[in-house]
């Protein structure tokens, strides 16, 4: 029943959250700050959220062949490499870390 309790807590957190953002009037969001906050936010969860996942496993810190992967991709990138070829490199790289370390 927990279960069930959290998911009503969820839902009505996200519905107030979504309300919450209508509300706002349109003369906040058409400032400069706000706007620049609103381009740059989505990047910075993605950061962290692929830094979560690559870094972490539950409650400790490691370094396994996900760091290589995204390292390969960090360098795909700086490269200027197409999106595909960096998702590629990134996994093919991960793969053989993987292989390697058994």
């Amino acid at each position: 029943m927990n279960v069930w309790i959290a998911v009503a807590v969820t839902a009505v957190g996200c519905y107030a959250v979504k309300l919450a953002g209508l509300l706002v009037p349109a003369g906040v969001l058409e400032r400069p700050l706000v706007r620049r906050l609103a381009a740059l936010l989505p990047v910075a969860l993605l950061a962290a959220l692929t830094a979560q996942q690559t870094f972490a496993d539950g409650h400790a810190l490691v370094l396994d062949a996900r760091a290589a992967g995204l390292g390969a991709a960090g360098v795909a990138l700086v490269l200027r490499a197409p999106f595909l070829l960096v998702v590629a490199a990134a996994v093919v790289v991960t793969a053989g870390a993987r292989a390697v370390t058994g």
